[in-house]
């Protein structure tokens, strides 16, 4: 594609399958089966929202959200909560290393899971104020609201060296 599209409210965005969306634009131009993300999820999560091909080629850009039709912002809106969504533990069941990768087992407020995490330092980051951000090696996306508050058990897992 040459130029990126800018959406407006003049063009459609609907709801596709799974977390994607259609983009019908004003002049008639259909895609199919962009997926939203946000490029600055965490400072100004409504702007600047980008809607990429199976390749991860960009093809729109959505500037703000309140820009769109009441219908299009809510297909966006719901393909990125379902695509940011990130289950908190609650509990840390087990933790075995093979290989150098990391099995996780954990309990979350979206049920049981599991996955492998290649790299501690990498992959799990602490922040002051107790939180803990883990990137599973498919690139999912976990947090720990405060691990001062896990049980004592699943706090060694977290952190064998305290």
């Amino acid at each position: 594609m040459s130029e990126r599209i800018y959406v407006t409210s003049r063009d459609g965005i609907e709801q596709y399958e799974n977390n994607l969306v259609t983009l019908v634009t004003s002049d008639g131009r259909r895609y199919e089966a962009l997926e939203p993300r946000r490029l600055f999820p965490v400072n100004s999560p409504d702007t600047y929202i980008t809607l990429l091909d199976k390749d991860g080629v960009e093809i729109a850009l959505i500037r703000a959200l309140s820009e769109l039709s009441p219908q299009s912002r809510d297909a966006v809106t719901a393909s990125l909560e379902d695509y940011y969504l990130v289950p908190n533990i609650t509990r840390i069941v087990s933790v075995v290393e093979r290989y150098g990768t990391l099995r996780w087992v954990v309990e979350t407020d979206r049920g049981e899971k599991s996955f492998d995490i290649r790299n501690r330092n990498h992959d799990i980051k602490v922040y002051p104020d107790g939180r803990v951000r883990i990137r599973d090696a498919d690139d999912n996306r976990y947090v720990i609201r405060d691990y001062r508050e896990l049980d004592a058990r699943s706090r060694r897992f977290m952190l064998p060296d305290l």
